[in-house]
C-alpha cells in the first residue's frame, strides 16, 4: 500500500505537487497519468525519499521510505533506466544492490532470468546497454528484494513489441500476487490493456482516481445508440434520461444517441417504461479520448498543428 496525504512539493514559487491525497492499493495495477510537467515524477521521487515534501507525507506500508531499514525488501522501483555506473556491468550493479540490503547473490541470477537478460547481456557495461536492456536491468533491480510494492516510471520505453507485452504480463501477474503496482506511462493504448485503476493529475492536482472502466465510461466520447419504432415511447425515454443528467441527441428517424448514461441504465429504463427497442448499441471511448478530455485544462506545453515545412516567398 502506498498512502499519500496532503502531499505537496514547491520549487521556489512553482508548485509541482499540490495537496495530493490518495491510496494506491495492493492487488491491482494502478496507472499514473498526467501531461508533461503534471508532477508525476516528483510524486514518485517523494514516495522514494529522493525529494523531500514541502508539506504532507508519502508512506509505504505505513512508513516513510527513509525509515525503512532494508528498503529493497519493501519497495522496488524503476525511475531511470540509465541509472547505472557506465563502467559497471549489469550483474555487478545488481550484486552491489543485493549486498546493500542483505539479499543473497543467487537472487541476482533469478531476477536476470525473469527479465530475460542472459550472461552476455548482464556482463555488458552500463554505457553499452541499449535503452531496452537498461529497462530490463532496472526492472530486475526493482524485483531484487521480492518487495510487496513496485513502482515503474515509463517502463516500456525502448522495448520492442514482444518486450512491451512481457512487461504488461509481468505487472498484471505481480498485482495478481497481491502486490501494489504503481506505473506511470504516456502510452495510452498500453495503459488501457494493463491498468485496473487510474490516477490522473494535472498541474500537480488530482483530477481522477477511479477504476479505468469508470474513467472511460464517463467520457463524452462514450455513447449509446438507441432505435425504437415507438416515437412517443422514445420521447418519454429521452425525457427521463435528461432528468438524470444524461445528454440525448436525435440522430435519425426513431433514433437517439445518449451520452452520460451506460447501456445498462438506458436498457433498464426502456424496460421500465415499456419502450420496445430495435437497437441498443454502445460506442466506447478509448482511454486516450477519456484522458485528453480530463486533462484538457491542465496541459502546460501545448503545440499547434501548423506545418513547420511551409515555404516563404
Amino acid at each position: 500500500m502506498i498512502t499519500l496525504r496532503g502531499l505537496t512539493k514547491r520549487f521556489g514559487a512553482a508548485t509541482a505537487v499540490d495537496n495530493l491525497s490518495l491510496d494506491i492499493a495492493p492487488g491491482r495495477v494502478t496507472g499514473f497519468l498526467g501531461p508533461n510537467g503534471a508532477g508525476k515524477s516528483t510524486t514518485m521521487r517523494m514516495i522514494l525519499g529522493l525529494d523531500r515534501p514541502t508539506a504532507g507525507q508519502a508512506l509505504v506500508n505505513g512508513r516513510a521510505y527513509p525509515t525503512l531499514r532494508h528498503p529493497l525488501h519493501e519497495v522496488g522501483a524503476l525511475l531511470d533506466a540509465k541509472a547505472i555506473h557506465p563502467a559497471r556491468s549489469g550483474r555487478s550493479h545488481l550484486l552491489a544492490m543485493a549486498r546493500s540490503n542483505g539479499i543473497p547473490p543467487r537472487r541476482v541470477d533469478e531476477v536476470l532470468a525473469t527479465v530475460g537478460l542472459d550472461n552476455a547481456a548482464a556482463g555488458k557495461r552500463g554505457k553499452t546497454l541499449s535503452l531496452g536492456m537498461g529497462q530490463r536491468l532496472g526492472i530486475a533491480g526493482a524485483l531484487l528484494g521480492d518487495p510487496p510494492v513496485l513502482m515503474f516510471d515509463e517502463p516500456v520505453n525502448g522495448l520492442d513489441p514482444d518486450g512491451v507485452r512481457w512487461i504488461r504480463q509481468l505487472m498484471r501477474s505481480l498485482a495478481a500476487e497481491g502486490r501494489t503496482v504503481f506505473v506511470s506511462s504516456h502510452l495510452m493504448s498500453e495503459m488501457q490493456l494493463t491498468a485496473d485503476q487510474l490516477v490522473v493529475i494535472g498541474r500537480g492536482r488530482l483530477i481522477a482516481d477511479a477504476p479505468i472502466t469508470e474513467v472511460i465510461a464517463a467520457s463524452s466520447a462514450t455513447a449509446v445508440r438507441v432505435r425504437s419504432p415507438q416515437p412517443a415511447g422514445l420521447a418519454a425515454l429521452a425525457e427521463r434520461l435528461i432528468a438524470r443528467s444524461a445528454r440525448v441527441e436525435a440522430t435519425g428517424d426513431g433514433e437517439v444517441t445518449v451520452t452520460g448514461a451506460s447501456g445498462e441504465q438506458v436498457g433498464d429504463l426502456a424496460h421500465e417504461l415499456g419502450v420496445r427497442l430495435h437497437e441498443l448499441s454502445i460506442r466506447s471511448a478509448s482511454l486516450e479520448e477519456a484522458y485528453l478530455e480530463l486533462t484538457a485544462g491542465s496541459v502546460e506545453y501545448a503545440g499547434t498543428t501548423t506545418s513547420v515545412g511551409s515555404r516563404h516567398a
